[in-house]
């Protein structure tokens, strides 16, 4: 029986197409996708210990639980940035 390969993402790519996802306006990126992709993103980074906080893509639009609220971007830590 073949082994199968095991993969890793570099966060910095999943967070900058994590991020692409959350600016997204379409009617398909709703506040339960947003939700979905932020608790992964969160998870991602807090597990990597590459947690740098976020910012809302729209701060009069950030009422918790609403969609605006998901709307983010999530920040890397400068050692990622290069």
């Amino acid at each position: 029986m073949a082994e199968r390969g095991r993969k890793t993402v570099e966060v910095k790519s999943l967070i900058n197409k994590a991020n692409i996802q959350l600016a997204r306006t379409d009617a398909y990126a709703d506040t339960k996708f947003k939700s979905g992709v932020c608790a992964m993103v969160e998870t991602v980074l807090y597990n990597s210990n590459n947690y740098d906080g976020f910012g809302f893509l729209d701060n009069d639009n950030s009422e918790v639980g609403t969609l605006g609220y998901y709307s983010r971007k999530y920040n890397l830590k400068k050692h990622l940035l290069k």
